[in-house]
């Protein structure tokens, strides 16, 4: 298992509402899903810039997490994301 921790910065929520509707089955092609997603957050340590939202993603493996970023047919949902503001994803290993 290896985990993905994205960042949106929401802009656009109509656009995030649309994406919400296809990201669990365009997770689900490569095997990852939606651990946690919080717009509520308590700093811990530090300063950090926080984010509108934030999501866990767990994946399979690494190749799966990148299959899923890469995936041409997949194009769409990611620029759905993208239009809903700045939008960041660091795979975690």
């Amino acid at each position: 298992m290896i985990y993905a921790y994205a960042k949106l910065t929401v802009n656009n929520p109509d656009a995030l509402a649309q994406y919400r509707d296809v990201a669990d089955a365009a997770l689900g092609k490569h095997g990852g899903k939606v651990e946690s997603a919080v717009r509520d957050f308590t700093v811990l340590d530090g300063a950090p810039d926080k984010p509108g939202v934030a999501a866990l993603l767990s994946f399979p493996d690494r190749q799966s997490a990148i299959a899923w970023s890469t995936d041409p047919e997949l194009a769409d949902v990611h620029a759905l994301r993208r239009s809903a503001g700045a939008s960041d994803i660091l795979l975690m290993g």
